[in-house]
């Protein structure tokens, strides 16, 4: 059964504009789904929404918002109006680096409000209809920053777990209605803001397109995923062996790659 018969003609992607956001449009698209597109950045989020219409013949309509903004609901209300949607990418991010005492809070609180409220808007403002029609699929994109402690994107990662502890709940929860939900642990991904971070690259990177097909793929399979043989065996380490101190540890000799220089 394709994702269209499954769970239904619209997907909404949020944080479509570039890397994984437009790897999932890309792969929603062709699969036949027509797509709601939401990103911050106007002229690539267009760019995108015309080459996969053009290439796929789907329907796709954009949405120029601040996924950070402060009357968020509202607009999101306003642009999904009375369309059906079947699918949901929860894929915004922003990521503060560096030492926290040398960030601001109000970097730290935009990250929240990215990463956090704007997947608790989407959440809510699909979800009474897809338990109604007993059908829909919900994607939060989380990170292996997610797992413990992450020095140098400490915040970041703290959201990213209140992302995966989100999806997992609702997993269970939703999946006797009919609404899978998954949240997908990625790893280094070649985003372009992860090749500006990390322009000499980490182990076990993995391509947009890979992470994206993962996380569609294992859809009603399991709570959550970590794509790549790479990354799932780290992340196993990780969480199942090794003490939780020396987990921490070396995820900071990872995650200080990230610092901006000085």
């Amino acid at each position: 059964m394709s994702l269209r018969e499954r769970y239904g003609r619209w997907a909404v992607v949020a944080g479509a504009s570039e890397g994984l956001g437009a790897a999932f449009a890309s792969q929603l698209a062709a699969a036949g789904l027509d797509l709601l597109v939401i990103a911050r950045r106007e002229e690539p989020l267009r760019a995108l929404a015309a080459d996969l219409a053009k290439t796929h013949g789907v329907q796709v309509e954009c949405a120029p918002i601040d996924l950070g903004s402060a009357d968020l609901p509202a607009r999101i209300a306003d642009v999904l109006g009375d369309r059906e949607v079947g699918i949901v990418i929860c894929n915004a991010a922003f990521a503060p680096r560096g030492a926290l005492a040398t960030q601001t809070l109000e970097s730290s609180l935009a990250a929240v409000d990215v990463n956090c409220k704007s997947t608790l808007v989407l959440i809510h403002a699909v979800l009474p209809a897809m338990v109604a029609r007993r059908r829909g699929a919900i994607v939060v994109m989380s990170s292996l920053t997610a797992f413990q402690g992450s020095p140098y994107v400490s915040v970041y990662g703290a959201t990213k777990a209140f992302g995966l502890a989100l999806a997992e709940g609702l997993w269970a929860e939703l999946a006797p209605l009919g609404v899978d939900v998954l949240a997908c642990c990625a790893g280094a991904t070649r985003t372009p803001g992860y090749l500006r971070a990390v322009p000499n690259g980490a182990s076990g990177e993995l391509e947009p397109a890979a992470v994206a097909a993962d996380a569609l793929k294992k859809l009603g399979r399991a709570p959550f995923t970590v794509p790549g043989l790479f990354n799932r065996v780290a992340s196993f380490f990780m969480r199942k062996v090794l003490p939780r101190r020396t987990a921490v540890s070396i995820m900071a000799a990872q995650t200080a790659k990230l610092k901006p220089p000085a």
